[in-house]
């Protein structure tokens, strides 16, 4: 029996790799999995070595003062997969984690082949980093096009799959006559999947809300959560005894609850794309400590926060970054967009030609499960 190790770094790497194990246990019943995963992968029936909340750190301070912590969960992860003797490694995004895990499995052990998913965004920072790639990665899936040149420069085996947030799903049907009132409008908000953004995030948003309810009473407020942070959430949406607020996990209803949404408000992030696709207008927020937006300005090579703005080298989905990020700008960004509709309809014109241009033509989590099969083959 084959064996693949999955590993992932966060919630938003779980999502990814589920789409993809999904399509490889359609196609092979005979595989032993074993991961580094979190509920998304539960779901399928993997089992994980321990829980995603221990590694799942955000910010360069954060990543410091746990640097102990994480050099011995990287040696553990090493070891479990040694032990489990698998044929693939396929880790998923999370290159500070999963590609020092990958590299250090690499050397202990050439014949296990790793397959990365998600390459790291070189073209934003580090791209001095993939020289290094190819002493211990066999295969790149890469979510972007415009990727591959990185990657061929320095003869690493990529292949460009798209992104599977960008996949059609299945249009489930789901009653939400329970959760909101249907004489409102929705506004979908992402607080991130980590703990610490939705910290920094969850109370500017609810700020965010109380202007909105104080000015208007036509809106019920959707917080997508993940099953990690959502009574994170609950909790903090409890005390304000807002009647207009709900906080949802299951994939099935979110999905329904933001392709009936009015307007999104979204972390920057790999979500932004879920949102475009759903032709839902948005604008980005986010937020860190002044000592990590300080390292990241002084390291990255991009003007934008957002993948869609970077492609296109403009602001096609307003960015409301560091002192931005505050209520009262996000009121008066939303506000803006729902008196003038005609923007909102650029904006999901722009949004979908830049999105057609990085689709890949079938479906990205079946050519990249096509490229993982063709390892177990070998």
């Amino acid at each position: 029996m084959k064996k693949i190790f999955i590993l992932t770094g966060e919630p938003s790497g779980d999502k990814l790799a589920s789409t993809v194990v999904t399509k490889l246990q359609q196609n092979h019943s005979d595989i032993e999995y074993l991961s580094v995963g979190g509920s998304h992968l539960n779901k399928l029936g993997i089992k994980s070595i321990y829980d995603l909340k221990e590694i799942t750190y955000i910010g360069f301070t954060s990543v410091i003062l746990n640097l102990f912590k994480i050099r011995d969960k990287i040696n553990e992860t090493v070891n479990k997969i040694i032990e489990f003797k698998p044929d693939i490694l396929f880790s998923v995004d999370s290159p500070d984690f999963t590609l020092r895990v990958a590299e250090k499995v690499k050397s202990i052990n050439p014949d296990i082949k790793t397959i990365h998913y998600v390459a790291p965004q070189v073209w934003v920072w580090r791209e001095g980093r993939v020289k290094n790639f190819k002493k211990f990665l066999d295969h790149v899936l890469l979510l972007f096009n415009f990727e591959k040149k990185y990657f061929d420069k320095e003869n690493i085996k990529n292949t460009f799959v798209g992104h599977p947030l960008l996949e059609n799903k299945e249009n489930v049907k789901t009653d939400l006559s329970n959760i909101i009132d249907g004489n409102k409008k929705i506004i979908s908000l992402f607080a991130g999947s980590r703990t610490s953004e939705t910290n920094i995030l969850l109370p500017i948003l609810i700020d965010f809300i109380k202007l909105m309810n104080e000015k208007f009473n036509k809106y019920n407020f959707i917080f997508h959560a993940t099953d990690q942070n959502k009574d994170l959430i609950k909790n903090e949406i409890e005390k304000t005894n807002y009647k207009n607020v709900e906080v949802i996990s299951d994939e099935n209803i979110k999905l329904k609850i933001l392709s009936n949404s009015l307007f999104a408000v979204a972390k920057s992030g790999t979500v932004s794309l879920e949102i475009g696709n759903a032709k839902v207008p948005s604008i980005i927020i986010y937020k860190m400590n002044f000592i990590n937006f300080f390292i990241v300005k002084f390291l990255v090579k991009t003007k934008y926060a957002n993948i869609i703005n970077i492609i296109n080298q403009k602001e096609i989905i307003p960015e409301l970054i560091q002192k931005e990020c505050n209520s009262e700008e996000i009121f008066r960004s939303v506000v803006y967009f729902l008196k003038n509709p005609e923007l909102m309809k650029k904006q999901i014109l722009d949004v979908n030609n830049t999105l057609n241009e990085i689709k890949s033509k079938t479906s990205s989590s079946s050519e990249a499960s096509a490229v993982v099969s063709s390892y177990l083959s070998t």
